[in-house]
């Protein structure tokens, strides 16, 4: 556990130090805290609490480049909103502020501020609490590094049967089903699922998916509170999730009659990390929710038979600056290849294979996301295209390969410390298509040949 050192005295903001505490449990509906372990916390300066400034191995699953420092000539403080309390034999006083990776009732990290010391119990010192923001505890220290999430503390949770989990550890020992080569620090999904028609639908047939979905998420977390004068709170920070994806699939028969403006939506699977950027002493607990899906959005009798293989990497987050507020950053670059789309009736078909994105801190969510690589295609007859040039139809026929981002910043991510704004901040949409086939008229064409129309 992290907390401010010093006594209040106004001015600048504190440098954070170790402390032998440890939250030993957490009522979150309450805020009442056992906090256990050391009487007082570690004096001011010591070596030990100073960062290496080393940058440690990406796959240990620790942070880079993390250097919080002191302002130079500064006396570190406690918060100036903090009541002045003579710090008890336990070392906890009114106005700390604490910081603790994932604990007792508290899953996803606590970082709360001091408000009452209750007294001693047999498991420590019980004390009430209310939420605190982290330049209270970080004030003007400086921190930048991303985080690859380690595939084996992902918490997975299958939504429909036959969804099978691969990741590979270091020393090439492989967990999950045979054949499935997964890349090192890569999580793969497979899945295998029919998907009914709607209630009511006069069509009764299904279509079935399958494939899978293979991704390397980071977590990118940065701080600094430098430069910003006697207003407080951080100059610069930012929180994104980023990460590499490929997904492989297939799906076929006849999902509707038509999904009209209703997609159908089929969650497959539920993934939970929380991973800990450390700042020096203080563990800046990161919480990453994805929620993998397939939709299929059709329009008239339409049966299909769709393939895709799309790569690519994708960025979400938010950026703040003291003067400017908050931003959004989307990134996303796919391709897809080969694909093969078939429409044996007339309508149109979208079918995306993606996922819902949520990254907070210490419980808060920050910033949502959906990141939606898609295939589509339409037709007036039959048709049947695919990525290497081979088509044939009869009428006007189309297929394009495409992926959607879109996202919000929350207001709760005044846990920085942060101006706040009203409502959620959509950032913009990130929107990109292209063409993999199409024509009209009788056409059939072999991979690298001309068309000839009959």
């Amino acid at each position: 556990m992290a907390r401010p050192s010093g006594s209040t005295s106004g001015g600048d903001l504190p440098k954070a130090v170790k402390s032998g505490l440890k939250v030993a449990s957490f009522d979150q509906r309450s805020g009442r805290a056992v906090l256990s372990g050391a009487t007082a916390p570690a004096p001011k300066g010591k070596a030990s609490d100073a960062p290496s400034g080393k940058p440690s191995d990406k796959s240990s699953g620790k942070a880079k480049g993390i250097a919080p420092q002191a302002p130079s000539g500064a006396n570190p403080t406690t918060p100036s909103s903090a009541e002045p309390s003579a710090a008890p034999k336990n070392g906890v006083a009114v106005g700390d502020v604490i910081a603790s990776a994932p604990a007792p009732g508290a899953p996803h990290g606590v970082l709360a501020k001091v408000t009452q010391v209750l007294g001693t119990t047999d498991k420590g010192t019980e004390v009430n609490t209310a939420p605190a923001t982290l330049d209270a505890l970080l004030g003007a220290s400086e921190a930048k590094g991303d985080v690859p999430v380690d595939p084996s503390t992902v918490k997975v949770e299958p939504l429909v049967p036959n969804v099978k989990v691969s990741w590979t550890k270091p020393g090439g020992v492989h967990v999950g089903p045979q054949g499935a080569k997964v890349p090192l620090g890569n999580l793969r999904l497979d899945v295998g699922a029919s998907i009914p028609t709607p209630k009511g639908s006069p069509v009764t047939a299904e279509a079935s998916a399958s494939g899978f979905v293979q991704l390397a998420p980071e977590v990118e977390f940065a701080y600094s509170g430098k430069g910003v004068g006697s207003s407080g709170g951080p100059g610069t920070a930012s929180l994104a999730l980023s990460g590499n994806w490929s997904s492989q699939w297939e799906l076929r028969g006849q999902a509707a009659a038509t999904t009209a403006d209703k997609p159908l939506r089929l969650p497959f699977a539920k993934l939970h990390a929380d991973p800990v950027v450390q700042v020096g002493p203080v563990p800046v607990v990161i919480n990453l929710d994805l929620t993998c899906y397939l939709q299929v959005d059709a329009d008239g009798k339409i049966g299909v038979e769709v393939k895709q293989d799309m790569k690519g990497d994708f960025k979400v987050g938010g950026a703040y600056t003291w003067g400017k507020g908050w931003s959004g950053v989307s990134k996303a670059d796919m391709t897809a290849s080969p694909v093969r789309a078939t429409a044996t009736a007339s309508g149109r078909v979208k079918a995306t294979l993606g996922a819902e994105a949520s990254v907070g801190l210490y419980g808060a969510v920050g910033v949502s996301a959906n990141l939606a690589p898609y295939l589509r295609a339409e037709a007036e007859g039959s048709a049947t295209a695919a990525s290497d040039g081979s088509a044939s139809a009869t009428g006007k026929w189309a297929a394009y390969g495409g992926v959607d981002l879109t996202g919000a910043l929350s207001a709760h991510l005044k846990i920085f410390g942060t101006p706040v704004f009203e409502r959620s901040l959509p950032f913009d949409i990130l929107h990109r298509e292209w063409k993999l086939a199409g024509g009209e008229g009788t056409v059939s064409r072999a991979a690298g040949a001309g068309s000839k129309k009959r």
